[in-house]
């Protein structure tokens, strides 16, 4: 499938003749960028850089990973924001890099509880701002040894967590005890439904589907994803962050200059065109959805939901079940209004936030994705 798409892209002749040129270019891995997930509980020995070390590894929005860590006061670690990793387009409340925070404090959690340390959080200790994240400290969290500290069964599967950006396998049903299973794996107060009906999933993939259009067709919001598009090896390697495209066919249409950032915003190209159908089909393909609400809509509530989502991402990987985010829908900026609206309406109740939305479903294996070494991120 992929061949496919590569060569109607490129053009086969094009492909074709460049082929033996481009070999060993094509094979290139950026091993480097994927290291974080080789050294997570290895590299360290000190309880808060070893449970660092597999924080680092959470979902987040656009792979922004917008954490800084402060270890300064002994047995202590305090979370911040890094300013330049926001996404004022898509996420212009910082509400979504906010629960990203979240799923970075409930994997530092669990991982610390694997060696016999409690974690005490501090949410928001100085106050927050519902309109920007700024300078104060996300939380401040303090380890402490603890004999009765058990370990999370649902840390085994975070080295196999994904996020799986392919087409799901439309002849797979997912089936709703499964579905059950994974949502009843958030605890920490968020509302977690699923849905594997053939009405739900029919009138979510619409809603979803028309929530990526709008996100695609308004120039700031689709350009705040390109600009963080990192093509083939080098990119990735100087940049393990943002939306990667690596595997020989990202890497030879990058040495060939078939794909660049200037030709995908283009929305006369055939690169928009070929790109925009590729993202549809998974909105398409969805077996099934799933969604998550808070009560309100305080940071407070939004770290809850972090931690809750990256539960709920363990519980799928466990499950063998594919998952990825479809949070159009429920962003807030003005062109997104109707959809917002539309998507509250249809898996909210009274007074709630709908924090996060998923589809689920089999794809295919998919790899990880690149991170920063912990040490880029500590002040």
């Amino acid at each position: 499938m992929q061949r496919r798409k590569f060569l109607t892209l490129a053009g086969g002749g094009v492909i074709l003749a460049a082929t033996a040129a481009v070999g060993k270019i094509a094979t290139r891995s950026p091993t480097g960028a994927f290291e974080p997930w080789d050294n997570a509980g290895l590299r360290y020995t000190e309880p808060r850089m070893k449970a660092l070390s597999y924080a680092i590894l959470a979902p987040n929005p656009h792979n922004q990973q917008p954490w800084l860590v402060d270890l300064s006061a002994p047995d202590q670690v305090v979370l911040k924001v890094d300013p330049q990793r926001l996404l004022p387009h898509t996420d212009p409340l910082n509400r979504q890099i906010t629960i990203g925070l979240g799923c970075f404090l409930e994997l530092m959690v669990m991982a610390a509880a694997e060696d016999g340390f409690a974690v005490d959080l501090e949410v928001f200790p100085d106050g927050s701002d519902l309109t920007r994240l700024d300078e104060r400290p996300v939380a401040i969290a303090t380890f402490r040894a603890d004999a009765r500290i058990v370990s999370d069964p649902l840390f085994t599967h975070v080295m196999n967590r994904r996020s799986n950006k392919k087409p799901f396998d439309v002849t797979r049903p997912v089936a709703q005890g499964t579905i059950t299973t994974i949502a009843a794996s958030a605890i920490h107060g968020s509302r977690v439904t699923g849905d594997a009906s053939v009405e739900s999933v029919a009138a979510l993939r619409q809603l979803t589907t028309e929530a990526l259009i709008i996100e695609i067709d308004t120039p700031d919001t689709f350009k705040e994803s390109v600009d963080l598009f990192r093509i083939g090896k080098a990119e990735i390697e100087a940049n393990p962050d943002g939306i990667d495209f690596s595997g020989p066919m990202f890497e030879t249409l990058g040495a060939l200059g078939l794909m660049t950032r200037e030709g995908t915003l283009d929305p006369k190209s055939t690169m928009f065109a070929q790109g925009k159908t590729a993202v549809l089909e998974n909105t398409q393909t969805a077996m099934a959805h799933l969604w998550q609400t808070t009560p309100g809509n305080t940071r407070a509530d939004q770290i809850t939901a972090g931690r809750d989502w990256v539960r709920l991402n363990l519980a799928a990987a466990g499950a063998r079940v594919d998952m990825q985010p479809l949070s159009q829908a429920l962003q807030e900026y003005p062109e997104m209004e109707a959809h917002y609206r539309k998507a509250h309406q249809m898996l909210a109740r009274e007074g709630e936030t709908v924090q996060m939305l998923c589809r689920l479903g089999y794809g295919p294996q998919v790899g990880r994705s690149p991170r920063w070494p912990l040490e880029a991120k500590m002040i």
